[in-house]
């Protein structure tokens, strides 16, 4: 395997990371889900117009893990209003780590965190957090080896289906 290289994504990225996202999403859930409500949570979450505008988001950060001219995996992280939920000034959301699924076990998801990790230092951050569905045991596993612990739940709508995802959150040393 070549080396994977992180580079920060602009909005000139925005179809590389709207592909992205179709894809590692659809791998991720389509198991476990309806066809209809992948393909309306696909259409709502990654469409041109919403991907541009969290690209040009100055509250957002995305980095995409490239295998040389391939791109294999992105991360979306959030400070101040663009959090999902908490909005605490303190803290930075990773909202999104997603690889391709040809990329599991290839520690890319590990590079993504750290440099998660290492955006939350450089902004003087007190903690990370995120939500991961209940069900998603690959995702469970990775960030509680990488020290995270749940502190609440929410709720996440998926086309018209509500799921629980679990609330975690790392403080930071």
């Amino acid at each position: 395997m070549a080396s994977i290289i992180l580079n920060k994504a602009s909005v000139e990225d925005t179809d590389i990371v709207q592909k992205l996202g179709i894809q590692t999403f659809s791998e991720t859930f389509s198991e476990n889900n309806s066809e209809e409500a992948m393909k309306k949570y696909l259409e709502k979450s990654f469409n041109t117009e919403k991907v541009k505008a969290e690209l040009s988001n100055p509250d957002s950060l995305f980095y995409i893990a490239w295998e040389e001219d391939n791109p294999v995996g992105y991360l979306k992280v959030n400070t101040g209003k663009a959090q999902t939920e908490l909005q605490d000034e303190t803290s930075l959301e990773i909202e999104r780590i997603y690889v391709k699924k040809s990329h599991h076990g290839k520690k890319v998801g590990q590079l993504l965190y750290n440099q998660a990790l290492e955006t939350a230092k450089n902004l003087h951050k007190v903690y990370l957090w995120l939500g991961v569905w209940e069900k998603n045991e690959r995702a469970l596993s990775f960030y509680t080896k990488n020290g995270f612990v749940e502190f609440d739940k929410h709720t996440f709508v998926l086309g018209d289906d509500k799921q629980t995802d679990l609330m975690m959150k790392k403080m930071i040393d």
